[in-house]
């Protein structure tokens, strides 16, 4: 019999069969679901409730329209994603890059265990922008940047530890992370198939490899001279 008092662990959403918080909760978790299989203008206000077995009375006493649901879907997800990022970005034991690779493969089985239905919240959301309220944008902005924090300091960290050359700018190879992240993971979903995060992520570090080693061989070649 399982303990009520337990904790979950930390940046897992809850499973199905364990009961939610409280009816708004049961909203957004439904509505992650939905919008990450069909994106944000496909998901019918009437499928979420269906999936969240809620009366639409209900989904109005919290939120006064779909707009105000899907800035609160953001928001959502980025506090269950950026946990699981500080928890896998932040395994002190493991190098820097090596961690980096752990996001990846969790990332991968994730999509897996969706059979490759589900996919990016933000990433679904950001390419229904033309077509979404103007208030998402800068929402979509904001989490993106926070989670390329995430990246540049663990970049940063692989700086110090010489995993990659000290004129890396880690901000930018941060930003361009998460710009090739969302496209693999976008192809992922049309594959069903982990080649394309996998084969972005050896691009994405075959490169800071060179970047360093074009670096080490100029330096030598300057102390050369």
């Amino acid at each position: 019999m399982s303990n009520p008092t337990e904790k979950r662990p930390r940046g897992r959403p809850r499973k199905n069969g364990e009961p939610a918080q409280n009816t708004r909760e049961t909203l957004l978790r439904a509505g992650v679901e939905l919008l990450t299989e069909k994106g944000f203008l496909a998901s019918g206000l009437d499928q979420i409730l269906s999936r969240a077995n809620i009366p639409k009375g209900s989904f109005y006493y919290y939120f006064s329209s779909k707009e105000a649901f899907g800035l609160a879907l953001i928001d959502y997800y980025n506090r269950y994603f950026s946990s699981k990022l500080e928890h896998t970005l932040q395994q002190s034991p493991v190098s820097p890059l090596a961690r980096l690779g752990n996001f990846v493969q969790s990332a991968c089985t994730g999509m897996q265990r969706y059979e490759f239905q589900r996919g990016c919240l933000i990433g679904n959301l950001g390419q229904e922008m033309s077509a979404l309220p103007a208030s998402f944008r800068q929402a979509l902005l904001d989490v993106l940047q926070q989670w390329q924090g995430y990246v540049a300091k663990t970049l940063l960290e692989a700086k110090h530890h010489g995993q990659i050359g000290q004129h890396i700018d880690c901000e930018v190879a941060a930003y361009n992370f998460w710009t090739g992240w969302e496209g693999a993971v976008l192809r992922a979903k049309l594959e069903r198939s982990c080649t394309p995060m996998k084969y972005y992520f050896l691009q994405f570090t075959q490169f800071l490899e060179c970047e360093s080693q074009h670096s080490a061989n100029h330096t030598t070649g300057e102390n050369n001279v």
